[in-house]
């Protein structure tokens, strides 16, 4: 049987360094796809994270999963970028990278730069929320357990958003803190807690749980469907 995809490594560059990401696209190609930016949690981009840009590429989004890692010293990235996530949350190197991917993602062929969304996961899940706040190419973020900008009044020019949290987990104040922040700013939105999940719920892993998964999965996909799929021009 044919695969519903196909996958590719690609390069881009941001600020004169070069990153590495893996592209996904449809099977069936059309003129103008929707395309969704795949952000990674602290362990890089690994095979989980590539098996989530394929379901998204099999939902009919040209999917390219970022390597923020990619060609640096990976302690040392990841102690700045968790920095950066906590001190300057909206204009650190992990935010800027993440731009310049998007911007790669937009100029592709065959990707309706129009319809442009977001998915991450921990610290991507905080890349995704400062997306969201910093540039508006990006029509809807789906945040997995991330940390809020600061100051968390950034989020009153944010797009849509549908969050997802563990009950279990330090995140489970900032999922609550953001649901308060876009409700009072009448950002359309959807932020769930699953009580009993644990971080890392929907990443493949000793805390992954298949039901708060597949519910997040569910509630992300149609979320998106209607703010980023079926986008305005």
């Amino acid at each position: 049987m044919p695969s519903p995809f196909t996958g590719e490594l690609i390069s881009f560059v941001s600020e004169n360094r070069t990153l590495d990401a893996y592209l996904v696209r449809p099977a069936v190609q059309r003129e103008a796809q929707p395309g969704m930016l795949v952000i990674h949690e602290i362990f890089g981009l690994n095979d989980d994270i590539k098996a989530i840009a394929e379901r998204m590429a099999r939902a009919g989004y040209v999917a390219l999963a970022v390597d923020l890692f990619s060609n640096q010293n990976r302690a040392v990235c990841m102690a700045r970028m968790l920095g950066g996530v906590f001190l300057n949350s909206l204009e650190h190197q992990g935010v800027r990278d993440t731009r310049a991917a998007l911007g790669t993602l937009a100029a592709l062929p065959g990707v309706d730069a129009s319809r442009l969304g977001a998915i991450g996961f921990c610290l991507g899940g905080s890349l995704a929320l400062a997306l969201a706040c910093t540039d508006d190419r990006v029509k809807a973020v789906a945040p997995y357990y991330g940390f809020n900008p600061r100051p968390l009044e950034a989020v009153r020019r944010a797009c849509p958003v549908v969050g997802s949290y563990p009950g279990k987990d330090p995140t489970t104040k900032q999922g609550l803190a953001l649901e308060r922040a876009l409700s009072a700013a009448d950002i359309p939105h959807d932020i769930q807690l699953y009580p009993q999940a644990k971080h890392s719920f929907a990443n493949v892993g000793s805390n992954f749980d298949a039901v708060a998964s597949t519910d997040a999965w569910n509630r992300v996909m149609a979320f998106f469907d209607e703010h980023v799929l079926d986008a305005a021009d």
